[in-house]
């Protein structure tokens, strides 16, 4: 059976086919069923004030009754104290059940456009080679900061120690990491050598930094439970239960669509880097989990979305879901969305599953880069003996 022609979790039912819409009409009414609910700021008497405004949910009404520091003033009506009230607590709980309102007590402020200034071309034969949007956006920031650094110049006038003292520059008082030095000479070659068509050899020249090998972070079993154990969103619960069992990447996860969770195979379709396409473990227990959130969420397009319907759900978002559950579990330590990827690696290796099939799973192109994790593994590592402990067997 064809995966993309399929949706695969919408139903108690194993999957059930796009085209049999019938099948839906339950989870219509699910979806009907949610309320919504809009806070308003307010003032009494002298002290500030969220008004909750609800409709059409029991469920809503219920929390509100048992949740401290929340007053009920009237038929689907409540309040509670600005100086306690934590806007993303209370949507954690009250959005798996209705629809938030938070507009009027909350302003995103949006960051003013960029104007780029790019040469002619360099934007196009990016979008023409099928650049993914990442390295796109990554390439015409980088690429724009350069002309502007070189204001007044011709840049088709540079030669390689200009574009060196430029990265110097960039090194030295804008402290950029190696990573982004080298995407930065990237993007600037990109432009002498694929729109101008000049000679690889000429700009490779340009100094590179080398890169410091440094080995992944892992979290054990334990602190990822732990984690788990404090996401009571279960959008929240099936995102990041989804990154550690399948070892996805943050963009990976993001571009997810319900279409890509095969439960026939118990296996799941990832779009991964350079556009390669690759299938990771489906978890039995996940499985059940995102049948839940599904019917709760009814996702239009991507599996997980944002407020409006239709639209991804956003990076920062993710890494802050899991950056704040970390807190709440008690780990110290500084805890990021790739270390579900390395811990997924990491604990199939410590469970004997064959480095080949953990670099299939993970996507990688050389089984070098999936060995590093032998390494960061602890199972054969702690049948050593060690030295200290056999001094007086000599």
């Amino acid at each position: 059976m064809r995966l993309f022609q399929t949706v695969w979790f919408v139903s108690s039912i194993l999957f059930v086919p796009l085209g049999h819409e019938a099948k839906f009409s339950g989870m219509d009414k699910v979806q009907k069923q949610r309320g919504s609910i809009v806070l308003h700021k307010e003032t009494r008497d002298g002290a500030d004030y969220i008004r909750i405004e609800y409709a059409n949910s029991q469920a809503v009404a219920l929390l509100l009754a048992q949740d401290t520091g929340v007053e009920m003033t009237g038929k689907d009506s409540a309040c509670m104290a600005a100086a306690v009230f934590k806007l993303s607590d209370f949507y954690d709980r009250y959005s798996p059940h209705a629809y938030i309102d938070y507009s009027r007590v909350y302003m995103r402020h949006p960051k003013p456009k960029r104007e780029y200034t790019l040469p002619e071309g360099y934007l196009e034969l990016l979008e023409q080679k099928r650049y993914s949007p990442s390295t796109v956006k990554t390439y015409r920031a980088y690429f724009s900061d350069f002309m502007e650094y070189h204001k007044g110049r011709d840049i088709d006038r540079l030669k390689v120690p200009d574009i060196n003292k430029y990265i110097l520059y960039l090194v030295s008082e804008k402290k950029i990491s190696v990573s982004q030095q080298n995407m930065r000479i990237n993007a600037i070659k990109f432009y002498y050598e694929q729109v101008r068509g000049g000679k690889r050899q000429y700009y490779g020249s340009i100094t590179r930094a080398k890169e410091y090998k440094t080995l992944p972070e892992v979290l054990s079993k334990n602190e990822i439970k732990r984690i788990l154990d404090q996401l009571s969103n279960i959008k929240h619960h099936c995102m990041i239960s989804l990154v550690y069992s399948a070892g996805l990447r943050r963009s990976e996860l993001l571009n997810l669509m319900p279409t890509d969770i095969n439960s026939e195979t118990m296996s799941v379709r990832i779009m991964g880097k350079g556009k390669k396409c690759r299938y990771s473990l489906l978890s039995p227990k996940l499985l059940e989990e995102l049948r839940q959130y599904f019917r709760e969420y009814r996702p239009k397009k991507w599996l997980f979305e944002g407020e409006t319907p239709g639209e991804q759900y956003s990076a920062s978002a993710l890494v802050k879901v899991l950056k704040e559950a970390a807190q709440r579990a008690g780990i110290k330590h500084r805890v990021h969305v790739h270390m579900l990827r390395h811990s997924f690696a990491t604990h199939l290796l410590e469970q004997g599953t064959d480095l080949h099939t953990i670099q299939e799973l993970l996507g990688h192109n050389d089984i070098k880069t999936t060995a590093i994790y032998l390494h960061v593994s602890s199972a054969h590592k702690a049948k050593i003996p060690n030295p200290l402990d056999t001094l007086d067997d000599s």
